[in-house]
């Protein structure tokens, strides 16, 4: 089970980031489980300083910019 993180305040990018991360894994089939990381601590502990962000199993995939549902899809396969 992949698990996705959503890291960012709340703000509209943010908002956009988990509805297309949500999206691009419910297109791939795949079980997973997916978190908004809202606080600023939590954020910080992943290294990043820019968001919206998105951490895939724990990685750090992409930050300060929203992809595509396709990008998105690449990114957590």
């Amino acid at each position: 089970m992949k698990k996705l993180q959503v890291l960012g305040p709340g703000c509209p990018k943010c908002e956009e980031m988990a509805k297309r991360t949500e999206a691009a894994a419910q297109g791939l089939g795949g079980e997973y489980t997916l978190e908004k990381v809202t606080g600023l601590q939590e954020i910080m502990a992943f290294g990043v300083f820019i968001t919206p962000a998105l951490v895939v199993d724990g990685e750090v995939k992409v930050s300060g910019q929203v992809p595509s549902v396709e990008e998105i899809k690449k990114l957590i396969a």
